[in-house]
């Protein structure tokens, strides 16, 4: 194979802006033509590789030479990546997708067990009670927006009675925390809004801490705080696992509702189909996550040394993403990729990633959209877009996909 030689940073191929995060598929089809790598520019300044195709993405989220850690991040990577201010970085940032094996495996078995399938599955009439509560709260007849009206709550409502989050402390938590993920560089004006925020969210989980170690409990929250005073876990390991919980735990959720809503909302035959058969909900849920995933593109990953990927010189230290979306588009893996087919099978999509890092939350996100789709299309009869598709607003997250409103009008609620 002819290894190519990296590509001057000028010709990067930006990834930003609103036509690209209302639809980045053009993009993504016209980048697996090309080749299965790619050099990218972030809004941040970040010049990154990216991986588009199918084959190429299987391997690279398997390839064992890429590591998650930030110090494998060279010069270049670090003055751009916006990374979180000392000292929360040390403080929050040791959490399981920033880290490579054996500590990684040490620390992901004891998030596993929590979110086993059987779990997951003895818990699902308590997150049916929780979905029909908050479509009990939508108004009778529509319009509605469903993301302040329910998916911004729900998948946090289900985290909390899985990890065993006492109410009082649930119920104060403020969903802006989460916005401390999204790059605010140093000289950003939103820099002081951003430091406050994950100043907030260090107290809160010291708040949680400081609870469960006076009840700890059967749950997860108390088996971690177990684990940190028997000194199977650092400080800054407990800290930055309830940090990965309370923020990764719940958003992609919230923003893969709202895009499997949309999916289903511009293809009206199909919600019809679903609607009147709610046994393809977990096939069909298969096929949304296939179709526009909300984790868009994974998190950094760095080779050790300068080395040859897909056939590319990529430098030691400079950050590799993988586009789980342009993946599962890839006709030369599924047919039609472009087609929302929801009794698609096979459908080995990879929307929870593979490999070591495959999302641990996976049935558990699975139950949530099954409960949350089932429930409002069953309860919101006549259930479509309440503004033109185009007025949608498209999060500007750098990862993720999703919408910050989802406007819908509806006949009545069942």
């Amino acid at each position: 194979m002819t290894i190519q030689e990296p590509l001057p940073v000028a010709d990067a191929v930006p990834l930003m802006g609103c036509p690209y995060k209302s639809d980045p598929y053009p993009l993504y089809e016209q980048m697996r033509e090309d080749g299965p790598i790619h050099r990218v520019l972030f809004p941040s300044g970040v010049n990154a590789w990216l991986v588009t195709g199918y084959e190429a993405a299987h391997a690279t989220l398997n390839d064992e030479r890429l590591g998650k850690n930030h110090d494998r991040g060279n010069d270049r990577w670090r003055a751009r990546a916006s990374i979180m201010p000392e000292p929360q970085h040390s403080q929050l940032q040791v959490h399981l997708l920033h880290q490579d094996p054996p500590r990684h495996t040490r620390m992901r078995r004891y998030v596993t067990d929590a979110f086993t399938p059987r779990r997951v599955d003895a818990l699902r009439p308590r997150f049916q009670e929780l979905a029909d509560a908050l479509v009990d709260a939508l108004p009778e007849a529509g319009p509605a927006d469903l993301v302040a009206g329910f998916a911004a709550h729900f998948p946090f409502q289900v985290l909390a009675e899985t990890i065993g989050l006492p109410a009082p402390l649930a119920a104060r938590f403020d969903r802006d925390w989460g916005k401390v993920v999204q790059p605010v560089g140093p000289t950003d004006p939103g820099r002081p809004m951003y430091e406050a925020r994950l100043h907030g969210l260090q107290s809160y989980i010291a708040e949680v801490v400081a609870h469960k170690r006076e009840d700890a409990g059967d749950d997860l929250l108390g088996r971690l705080v177990v684990a940190r005073d028997e000194g199977e876990l650092t400080q800054e390991e407990l800290d930055s696992m309830i940090f990965q919980l309370l923020v990764a735990g719940q958003e992609p959720v919230t923003n893969q509702i709202t895009t499997a809503l949309i999916a289903l909302l511009r293809h009206p035959d199909q919600l019809a189909r679903l609607r009147d058969d709610p046994a393809l909900l977990p096939r069909a849920v298969e096929e949304l996550l296939r179709y526009d995933s909300a984790f868009e593109l994974t998190t950094w990953r760095f080779l050790a040394e300068d080395d040859d990927l897909h056939g590319t010189a990529v430098p030691a230290g400079d950050s590799v993403i993988v586009s789980l979306c342009a993946a599962n588009r890839d006709p030369r893996r599924f047919e039609n990729p472009d087609d929302l087919v929801l009794d698609r099978s096979p459908n080995p999509h990879l929307a929870f990633g593979h490999g070591i890092h495959f999302c641990p939350g996976a049935a558990l996100a699975r139950a949530e959209l099954q409960i949350a789709l089932g429930t409002i299309l069953n309860r919101l009869p006549g259930l479509r877009l309440a503004v033109a598709d185009e007025d949608l607003e498209w999060i500007q997250a750098v990862l993720g996909r999703g919408t910050s409103r989802l406007p819908v009008a509806y006949d009545r609620r069942v």
